[in-house]
């Protein structure tokens, strides 16, 4: 598979925009947002030594 170009690029937001709709759109930016978000926050929990997160269990 080659590279996505510009009309490429093009064509994928206008189906996108005709699939969902210019109001659906930002509700559907921000939970995307939010998912990444929760998932980075759990990464970074998961990268913590096991003392650490017993510390912060315990208060």
């Amino acid at each position: 598979m080659g590279r996505l170009g510009l009309p490429e690029i093009l064509v994928i937001i206008a189906v996108v925009l005709l699939l969902f709709g210019g109001k659906k759109i930002p509700e559907l930016m921000k939970g995307l947002g939010s998912g990444i978000k929760e998932f980075k926050n759990a990464a970074k929990d998961d990268q913590q030594p096991a003392d650490k997160k017993e510390e912060e269990e315990t208060k």
